[in-house]
């Protein structure tokens, strides 16, 4: 009898849970500080970028980009590691080439 009980338990537990959590999946909002935070380490942990230095920000799943980098490689390196970073809808890239 237990048995049935806690099986019926279980069984309403399940059906009573979101779908996100019954199968084992958990949904979490992307806020602009986690695009903030995704987008400085890709850029610091690029070699051609060497973006620890460059200014980010980020509204509204829009990122801007800032500041000096060493070629055209490198700026157009920064917008694709941005943009694929989860979240980011579009980037504004205003990083400025300086031999």
């Amino acid at each position: 009898m237990r048995f049935l009980a806690m099986l019926l338990a279980l069984v309403v537990a399940g059906v009573a849970l979101p779908p996100a959590f019954a199968f084992g999946q958990k949904k979490t909002a992307i806020t602009d500080d986690g695009i903030y935070d995704q987008v400085r380490r890709k850029l610091a942990d690029d070699a051609d970028v060497k973006g620890a230095a460059l200014d980010v920000s980020v509204h509204d799943g829009t990122v801007t980009l800032k500041g000096k980098v060493g070629s055209d490689r490198a700026k157009g390196k920064a917008e694709k590691l941005a943009r694929k970073v989860r979240g980011v809808k579009k980037v504004d890239n205003q990083l400025v080439v300086s031999n």
